[in-house]
């Protein structure tokens, strides 16, 4: 990987197993707007980033060494060898064959706790983009502006002091639903420190898991896609109804119960199973795979 500073942008070159379509519409993220092919506005970190990929070099247009250095390097995960861990995931189950290869370019987003533990709460039985245009309302009404872009304004999300004001009835104006009271027990739950980033970082999977799951409307899934997404838990294997499908069609070859699915991905992926989940949870939703027959 090659760092080039350009008249104002970055220039990344060289740059292995790294796809910036494939990272931001994979699932993990909602705060992005697609310009053209391979060519994005993000907000994340309280900022505003416009990235584009051609063919090999990744351009942070109007971003300084500092904050790729200190911001985006670490939250696109660029430091880490995804060719290593497609390898070692390849090595002992070809089965992950066909969705490693064809979404070989996805990167896990290191992001904010407090922003995915509402985001996915959010996203309960909700599509891609309407969980979009419900963090996107949030972040309008609540957030803080940070600038303009391609004639649209961008905000940041909201901290956790300011979301604790909002109301289960404004939560509702903004589209959150039967979620609106989850989004003010888990805002409640991070401002009084019983749930916080620090509290949770030295703590064992199944302890966090304890933790997350306390909050309202926090089942396993959501908790473990904080985990994954938000606390860098790479350990986690998220289950929902596309990670069920696809397992039961490359694995288990019938109806299974999601504890089971759970379990052998723990077994079966290990320190790589949040990695693993990525690849097949895009390849299964691309592929609008079926239940098994």
């Amino acid at each position: 990987m090659k760092i080039i500073e350009k008249n104002g942008n970055i220039i990344v070159q060289g740059l292995r197993d790294f796809n910036i379509g494939q990272t931001l519409e994979c699932g993990q993220c909602f705060r992005f707007d697609k310009i053209c092919e391979d060519d994005y506005i993000l907000v994340a970190k309280g900022r505003i980033l416009h990235i584009e990929q051609k063919e090999d070099d990744i351009i942070f247009y109007d971003t300084g060494l500092e904050d790729f250095n200190l911001i985006w390097k670490e939250y696109f995960d660029l430091n880490r060898d995804y060719g290593l861990i497609k390898k070692s995931l390849l090595k002992k189950d070809k089965v992950l064959q066909e969705a490693i290869h064809s979404k070989s370019g996805v990167h896990i987003l290191n992001q904010d706790f407090f922003e995915m533990l509402i985001t996915f709460i959010i996203s309960q039985n909700k599509q891609i983009p309407h969980i979009k245009q419900i963090v996107e309302l949030i972040s309008n009404r609540y957030g803080e502006k940070i600038g303009e872009m391609c004639g649209k304004e961008y905000y940041s999300f909201p901290t956790v002091e300011r979301l604790s004001k909002v109301s289960e009835e404004e939560f509702r104006d903004c589209k959150a639903g039967f979620r609106a009271p989850y989004l003010v027990n888990a805002c409640r739950s991070v401002l009084e420190g019983r749930v916080t980033r620090d509290k949770l970082m030295n703590q064992s999977t199944e302890k966090v898991l304890e933790i997350l799951t306390s909050i309202k409307g926090v089942g396993e899934k959501i908790a473990n896609c904080v985990m994954l997404f938000g606390l860098s838990r790479s350990e986690s294997f998220p289950v929902d109804v596309w990670i069920k499908r696809v397992m039961e069609n490359l694995y288990f070859h019938e109806e299974t119960k999601k504890d089971i699915i759970k379990e052998f991905a723990k077994e079966h992926f290990g320190e790589y199973a949040g990695f693993a989940q990525q690849y097949l949870f895009y390849y299964a939703r691309d592929n609008k795979m079926k239940n098994v027959s």
